[in-house]
Order: structure tokens, then sequence, then C-alpha cells
């Protein structure tokens, strides 16, 4: 997993409340497992006038041209800003697996679903919960502004806009750290590795008839 510090992006704003999972990657694409490959899928419905299907070449499809992620000054946007209650509905691992494969790395809005803001800390995702009225000014502004974008300082849990105002937000310290040292639950693991191997070693010695190859 990447590790998180400091990151500066171009915002998308998605202005629509309860968002979600199915909206985020509907349910035809989660066959795969693979963790990659969903970002051309990433709002599916949304994006598109059709109905996509998995392993679908997408460069093709005709696009709504009015959805947010379809418009030019949005090209490259990898701070997505929407409204409360983000990532409900079903749970998916597939959805923050697609907003970051589509480039995404800081979703903020009111509110979030509590296991898909679980998931996205899993993931390397930084889900950032502000006031209605933080969200809001964001929106404002980055509708006045185009190239309109933010800086996210996970060490000091701040959000920067380009005048200069910060925002604070919450992380739970555990979170941080994993985010900060790039530590998904694999990588947990991992950092116990030589305990690991020493009581797998001291396990075949005691018990070696676990170990026997079986013909």
């Amino acid at each position: 997993m990447r590790p998180f510090t400091l990151h500066t992006g171009l915002v998308a704003p998605l202005d629509l409340a309860n968002v979600d999972t199915d909206m985020i990657i509907p349910k035809q694409f989660l066959k795969s497992i693979k963790r990659t490959g969903f970002g051309k899928n990433l709002f599916d419905e949304l994006r598109y006038q059709d109905e996509g299907q998995p392993d679908q070449d997408c460069s093709a499809r005709p696009l709504k041209q009015d959805f947010v992620l379809n418009q030019a000054r949005y090209k490259g946007a990898s701070v997505l800003i929407a409204r409360k209650n983000f990532g409900c509905g079903s749970s998916r691992e597939h959805a923050p697996w697609a907003l970051d494969d589509y480039g995404f790395r800081v979703i903020i809005a009111p509110s979030f679903a509590d296991i898909f803001f679980n998931n996205c800390f899993k993931n390397g995702l930084l889900p950032i919960a502000l006031t209605e009225e933080q969200v809001e000014q964001l929106f404002n502004e980055g509708e006045e502004t185009e190239g309109y974008s933010l800086s996210i300082d996970l060490e000091t849990q701040t959000v920067t806009t380009p005048s200069g105002a910060q925002f604070t937000f919450d992380v739970d310290s555990f979170r941080k750290e994993c985010l900060l040292n790039g530590l998904d639950d694999i990588g947990l693991t991992l950092q116990h590795a030589d305990t690991i191997h020493a009581y797998e070693a001291t396990r075949k010695q005691k018990s070696p008839w676990l170990f026997a190859d079986k013909k």
C-alpha cells in the first residue's frame, strides 16, 4: 500500500448526497478480486449512457457529458468532494478499489458510511469528514476557480485551500500511523515476519509429522 503523507491534488465536486457503493461501482463488476482495473467503471451509471459490462472496452462508450468526471476541467482529479453519507449501501471493498484505481487519494464529505470509511483506510485512501459548512465552501470555491486544488497534510491533519485557509480533521491514531507508513493488514502482519518464522520453525521441530510430505 502506498504511504500517505502530504498530497496536493485537483478537486472534482460530486454534488450528491447518499452516494452508495452500487453507484460507486455497480454490482456486475464485483466478480474480480484483483483490486485493479476498476477505475474505468467508477460511477459507471453516472459516466456512461449505456450499461457497462465486465472486461468491456470503455474507450468508445457514449459519455454523459454533464457528469463531473467527463468534464475536461476535472481531468486528473485526485481529490473528490461529496455530500453527506458517502459510501452507504452494501459492503463492498471494490468501492475504494475503484476510487483508488481511478486516481483518487482523498475523499472529503460531511459524513461517511462506517464500513466504507474503514475500507478506505485499508486501501490507502484518506476519507476526511468536514462540517457541511466547510464542504459547502469547498464546493463554492471549486466552482468559481478552474484548476482548484487542495493540499492535505496527514501529519498535521489539515486541509489547505489555495487562499491559505485551513480546516483540521480528526483521524484515529492507529489508522493515521498505518497510512503514513503504507501499512495495510498484510503489511502489519509482515512486521512480525521474524516472529512468525521462528514459531513455524519451532512448531516443525516439535511436531514434524504435521509437515511430512504427503504421497
